[in-house]
């Protein structure tokens, strides 16, 4: 049986799939959560130790840096991953320009300023209706908080140190599925798109109403088009 990896984004863990767990379960599926990202320095390091650590064939679920993460495991071992699922993200490197601005982001965490970052940054994770919510963004400050500074600037460091991945995929011969929010500004579907016109196997969703934290901001739809991708896999 295929076993479901999901796979947070950056300075996240559980609780990005806190509304899609419940509903894989019911579903009938096998899910467990990756915590390679709070343990490794590197993406290729992530994806090693994830692949030792789980056995059998596995459809990768990853949001943003989780679904960078999909990626290496699929280039380290395309034999043991069935099927992947990018949702908010990118298989291009950092530009110089994100680079700089993840550069200066880190030393203010490192001087204690994390949630002034965050806060002023909310706009960007989320789709205007939602960016006014001011109880999802405190939920969502509060969830990268708890995973603290020194994840985010571990984690920020490795997004940075990246490879482009768009090499890669003209290679990928698993099922891909490919998600973005309609109103990502931090991986705009454009990024999507490239993916998913890159790939041999793959379905674009666009998922209305939502930035980069789709998975909160619209869970019913993003569940729907899971739990669809997954039930038209051919089988093991």
């Amino acid at each position: 049986m295929r076993q479901i990896v999901l796979l947070p984004g950056l300075a996240c863990d559980a609780a990005l799939w806190r509304d899609q767990i419940p509903a894989l379960c019911a579903a009938g599926h096998r899910v467990v959560v990756g915590d390679v990202a709070q343990r490794h320095p590197s993406l290729p390091e992530m994806a090693r130790a994830l692949l030792a650590e789980l056995t059998g064939p596995l459809v990768l679920i990853g949001s943003s840096m989780g679904g960078m993460l999909a990626l290496h495991a699929q280039q380290a071992a395309p034999t043991r991953v069935a099927a992947m699922a990018l949702l908010s993200t990118t298989a291009q490197a950092d530009t110089p320009a994100l680079i700089k601005l993840r550069s200066d982001a880190i030393v203010e965490f490192q001087q204690g300023r994390a949630e002034l970052v965050l806060r002023a940054n909310a706009m960007f994770a989320f789709h205007p209706d939602h960016a006014a919510d001011a109880a999802l963004v405190d939920d969502y400050v509060g969830h990268v908080l708890r995973i603290g500074a020194v994840q985010l600037i571990a984690q920020n460091r490795a997004v940075m140190a990246r490879a482009d991945m768009r090499p890669w995929l003209a290679g990928v011969r698993c099922p891909v599925l490919v998600a973005c929010g309609d109103s990502d500004l931090l991986t705009p579907q454009a990024l999507s798109n490239e993916m998913a016109s890159a790939l041999p196997v793959a379905q674009l969703q666009v998922v209305a109403r939502a930035g980069h934290l789709m998975t909160w901001e619209q869970p019913e739809r993003v569940n729907a088009v899971l739990l669809q991708w997954l039930a038209a896999l051919p089988p093991v």
